[in-house]
């Protein structure tokens, strides 16, 4: 539900969707099959940390907004400057995120 909500509101943004999954291995496939200015990235995806998949993203240039219920005090140290979207969220809070990645606006 949560994948498909944010999905709305990136179309609603004006932003296009390119794929969406909720699994780690398909997410990683994904990654060989298209490419994506950013990519919103839950934390926890069906309980295993999605950490090492941020890590293939930033060494490829892809901006990456963290998707999470514990805000920036629940990433990984090296992650904490990246742009959160703490749930639940509204569509304001993702278009603030969206400006953060695509123009270093602060939060």
């Amino acid at each position: 539900m949560v994948a498909m909500l944010l999905e709305d509101m990136l179309i609603d943004g004006g932003h296009e969707v390119v794929a969406v999954t909720g699994e780690l291995e398909r997410a990683t496939q994904l990654l060989s099959e298209i490419s994506a200015d950013v990519v919103i990235l839950d934390v926890n995806l069906n309980g295993r940390q999605s950490y090492p998949l941020a890590n293939t993203l930033a060494s490829r240039g892809v901006r990456i907004i963290f998707s999470t219920g514990y805000g920036s005090a629940g990433l990984k140290e090296e992650w904490r400057t990246t742009p959160i979207l703490q749930k639940p969220f509204q569509a304001r809070d993702l278009e603030r995120a969206m400006r953060q990645v695509f123009d270093g606006a602060s939060a």
